[in-house]
């Protein structure tokens, strides 16, 4: 064995020794052990001076090493993993974790020198190291199942191999699972019980005892203790790892894969095998997942999704490009994981028919694929040769300090490595190793030619498994996320079919694919993590999101548009979720042209509410087509595709039309239930906002119902009939709640009635004597004011001209100058003394702000319309514009006005869009502040207040001026 040793002994290997470490080493060592040593010098310095740890354990046990470097290395393989079988003998835990370290100590010399000796070729390092590993993994749970037998939960097992129908399975995944463990590897195991076989004890509770166990052989095996480790243990590959044990039951695991199950966790169970505990229960599980794994069809939908990690792998900096020092050989661009997944692709793609590419092992499964000729003979030799080659090298940065890195050392560092891994210089080994990553790299694009392009420089973003990524929670952060953990843990629910939108698994490869950009889009709002979260809120509210996130991939643009709302609106967001349809329209081709009107919004209407005999499948209709009207205007109001002005416009367009399609349905429900009135009319007049079309998204509807009927007429002429009162009152009641009851669909409307004569002491319909009576004699200034911005929104032709003809009547008759004027001052200040708005943001009822701009406008109506009756307009703008053309207001005055107008209306518009409540820029989401500011055409939010400020102050000054300081 020492001949062989040295005869395999090359040239670089001589070059490899730190004098100084040497000197100590040699002259610290036990002198019998020395001088047996002594015959091994050239390579025990080599090893010495290349590894801390590996100079610890010759030291630690220098008979140990000659024996491995003079003995036969299959024998000592056998007894050393013969020593970790003997652990489930020991007296007590301490013993049992004492003797494993001791063994994997041993074992790990033995390892080392064998393959760097090149004794061993990587395949027999590979499978030594797994061999020990299931030894050790097998001696634990025996161990374990003895003790707990010893105490009594377990009421008979074989003392000779507890295992066998112990209805415990351990089963080794990844690289443990393929017998291609690294040097320095983690185990992924993933842990199974069946209570129905398992021997437990009348009072023991299955799943509490398998996971106590479960928990108990993970800290025997990676408990670190002053005689070191055994294996690192990671069982975050388990379904779902955040919401289940550590032991799962394994009727619960087969169904999550048969209905949930990722075609990553689809490419995990290619390398699953049963390795300790109940084999037979290990084999008979794998045996139901074969369905689920190797599908009879070719599967190439797997393609797209292994795409997806293949591009989030390379989009880490440094990833996307090949390097050589600093380049990662596992995750970097060429590196193992692209052959992996070069193999494991194409093994879910025909693995369903062709048993031969069933196999676990890298290389034998490059060799099977090309004797299927599913790849070339060439592309397999180079792709075996890359393998091996890359692998050797991660195993010589792992053997340096027993660390689980993929990294090739650089700098000073690089040449030292250079040397222990057998080149005679530095520059050999960068030679080598770019040309063999760029080999990889040209094999693997062309399977996956549409990975590249997709790829990103933001960072590496990868969800599978079951814990965080180090490189993601990195990635994360960089892109703005303050909370990157709770993210990821957030993703891989969605990736585990935690909401009915991820269930499909069509769903979840698209979320998949859509993942880097979806991240990237939600982060430029500013505040990463407000806008993901509403993401999930978004996501967890859709009843299935195939449609949706098939939509999102094949337009990414939507992406933004989302990512914007999200950022920006949350009240528009909210409307999305309820609703994401919605977004079918932005894909329209006239979608960003003129907004809707009238006539077309009542044709869509009328599409939409086709068929719906009952009234209230009428107002369900009605509100999801107000809906997704709303989220249209919202879109451009966001987008700035569309004016203040036109965005009221096309809200009250919009409410006009549903409003008078409620009115007829509600006529309709009025006339099967009691009848009509003879000569029976209705009219709906619309105030404030909606009268003078300046509505937006958050308005409420401030409407007088006004009645006629024929003469005489006093009871309806149904089967149920009423007083002409009570059919008006019970017809404006249903009226009502057509608009704001919530449906299942959701609220239309809130509707103000209080501006009616009489106010809420009035009857909720108004006849037209009435009504002509009351404005006449009773009206309040207030109530006129008010009606300077009444317009009929729908009533027959006669009834219409009637009242039009009694409100030009009633604003235009001659008013008392210092009466009104008085009141207009008075109202305004109680209106202060009892709301103090203090911010500027309050922009309705501030001091300066839009009720005193309006009160402008009315007020000069009022004043001059019995004479100059065309200056009247239900709109502020347009009544301002009016009074100015016809020199009522000074221009200088009405410029001032009217730009504090328009000012206050982009403002009113994106905010009531966004918020529910009042806007705090200090608090606001950092899209809606860039929002607001570019709005107001100002550079950012700060700029956008001062400047608001500046116009609330002149208006203050002007109301002053054309009114009266109001006293608050």
């Amino acid at each position: 064995m020492a001949t062989n040793f040295s005869k395999r002994m090359i040239g670089p290997w001589f070059a490899v020794r730190d004098e100084t470490v040497l000197a100590q080493f040699w002259s610290e060592l036990d002198l019998l052990a020395a001088r047996s040593l002594r015959q091994h010098e050239s390579f025990i310095d080599a090893v010495v001076s290349g590894s801390s740890y590996l100079r610890r354990l010759i030291f630690d046990d220098p008979v140990h090493a000659v024996n491995c470097l003079n003995g036969n290395p299959e024998t000592m393989l056998a007894e050393v993993c013969l020593e970790a079988t003997k652990v489930d003998q020991a007296p007590n835990i301490d013993e049992a974790k004492l003797q494993l370290r001791q063994a994997k100590s041993r074992f790990a010399l033995l390892t080392a020198l064998c393959d760097l000796g090149r004794v061993w070729s990587l395949e027999n390092v590979t499978e030594a190291m797994t061999r020990f590993a299931d030894s050790a993994v097998q001696a634990t749970v025996n161990f374990l199942l003895l003790e707990a037998h010893a105490a009594g939960k377990l009421t008979h097992i074989n003392p000779q191999n507890p295992s066998i129908n112990s209805g415990y399975v351990v089963l080794a995944m990844g690289k443990h699972g393929a017998h291609e463990l690294n040097y320095s590897s983690d185990i992924d195991l993933i842990v199974l019980f069946d209570a129905a076989i398992a021997p437990l004890a009348d009072s023991i509770e299955p799943t509490k005892f398998f996971v106590k166990l479960t928990q108990r052989l993970v800290d025997v095996l990676q408990d670190i203790t002053p005689d070191g480790y055994v294996f690192r243990t990671d069982l975050r590959l388990r379904p779902d790892p955040r919401a289940t044990q550590v032991a799962i039951a394994i009727e619960s695991a087969a169904t999550y894969y048969e209905s949930l199950g990722q075609n990553w966790e689809r490419a995990a169970y290619i390398k699953a095998r049963p390795a300790a505990g109940d084999m037979a229960l290990g084999e008979e599980f794998l045996a139901r997942l074969k369905p689920y794994i190797w599908r009879k069809y070719l599967d190439f939908a797997a393609i797209n999704d292994v795409q997806s990690l293949i591009r989030q792998i390379h989009a880490v900096k440094g990833h996307g490009e090949i390097a050589v020092e600093g380049h990662n050989l596992k995750l970097g661009r060429g590196g193992i994981r692209e052959i992996e997944f070069f193999v494991q692709t194409q093994q879910l793609i025909a693995g369903g028919r062709n048993k031969n590419l069933r196999g676990r092992r890298t290389c034998d499964m490059l060799q099977a694929l090309a004797a299927a000729q599913w790849i070339k003979p060439q592309v397999a030799t180079d792709l075996q040769a890359a393998y091996i080659f890359l692998r050797t090298l991660e195993h010589r940065a792992q053997m340096v300090d027993d660390q689980q890195t993929h990294l090739v050392p650089s700098g000073n560092k690089f040449e030292n490595y250079a040397r222990f891994s057998g080149f005679e210089t530095a520059e050999a080994l960068r030679q080598a190793l770019r040309q063999t990553l760029e080999t990889v790299k040209s094999h693997s694009s062309r399977l996956f030619e549409s990975a590249d392009a997709l790829a990103s420089d933001t960072g590496s973003l990868v969800f599978t498994g079951g814990e965080d990524d180090p490189d993601t929670m990195e990635t994360l952060s960089k892109l703005g996320y303050r909370q990157p953990s709770e993210v990821s843990a957030i993703v891989r629910g969605w990736h585990f079919g935690s909401y009915h939108a991820t269930r499909d698994r069509r769903a979840r490869e698209a979320l998949t694919e859509l993942m880097p950009k979806l991240l990237q889009a939600l982060a430029q709002n500013g505040d990463a993590d407000r806008s993901f979260f509403g993401f999930d809120g978004f996501l967890k509210g859709l009843p299935a999101g195939v449609q949706l996130l098939s939509m999102l991939k094949a337009n990414p643009e939507l992406l933004a548009l989302i990512a914007s709302i999200l950022g920006t609106a949350p009240r528009l967001a909210l409307g999305l979720s309820r609703q994401p349809r919605v977004l079918e329209a932005v894909l329209e081709p006239g979608f960003f042209g003129d907004l809707p009107n009238p006539t077309a919004l009542a044709n869509a209407l009328d599409q939409q509410t086709e068929g719906a005999v009952s009234l209230d499948d009428i107002m369900d209709r009605a509100r999801i087509f107000g809906r997704e009207q709303k989220f249209r205007v919202g879109v451009r109001v966001l987008s700035e595709t569309v004016s203040a002005e036109a965005a009221g416009l096309g809200f009250a367009n919009l409410a006009d039309v549903l409003l008078t399609r409620l009115l007829t349905a509600t006529e309709a429900h009025m006339a099967a239930a009691h009848g009509t009135i003879q000569g029976g009319e209705v009219a709906i007049i619309a105030m404030g906002k909606l009268g003078g079309r300046e509505m937006t998204a958050g308005s409420d509807l401030d409407l007088m119902l006004v009645y006629a009927h024929a003469t005489g007429a006093e009871v309806s002429n149904g089967d149920r009939p009423l007083s002409v009162g009570q059919y008006y009152a019970r017809l404006a009641q249903r009226f009502i709640a057509a608009l704001s009851a919530p449906t299942a669909e959701g609220v239309l409307y809130e509707v103000d009635m209080r501006l009616r004569p009489s106010g809420s002491k009035g009857p909720v319909a108004v006849s037209l004597a009435s009504f002509v009576s009351y404005q006449k004699q009773s009206a309040w200034t207030w109530e006129k004011l008010a009606l300077t911005r009444a317009r009929i929104v729908t009533a027959p032709p006669g009834l219409g001209l009637r009242l039009n003809a009694a409100i030009a009547s009633s604003l235009c008759s001659p008013r008392d100058e210092i009466v009104t004027r008085k009141d207009v001052v008075d109202m305004r200040g109680l209106m202060l003394r009892e709301h103090k708005a203090t911010s500027p943001w309050e922009i309705k009822r501030v001091r300066g702000g839009l009720v005193e701009l309006e009160f402008i406008a009315q007020f000069l109506q009022l004043l001059h319309a019995p004479l100059i009756p065309e200056i009247r307009s239900t709109n502020t703008f347009q009544a301002l514009s009016n009074l100015r053309d016809h020199q009522i207001l000074a221009a200088p005055d009405a410029d001032v006005l009217l730009s504090a107008w328009q000012l206050y209306s982009r403002l009113t518009q994106i905010l009531r869009l966004c918020l529910e409540g009042e806007f705090d820029p200090q608090v606001s989401l950092p899209g809606l502040n860039r929002a607001v500011a570019q709005a107001a055409q100002m550079p950012d939010v700060g700029a956008t207040q001062a400047l608001l400020a500046e116009h609330q102050v002149a208006v203050a000054q002007l109301f002053d001026k054309i009114i009266g300081p109001p006293v608050f």
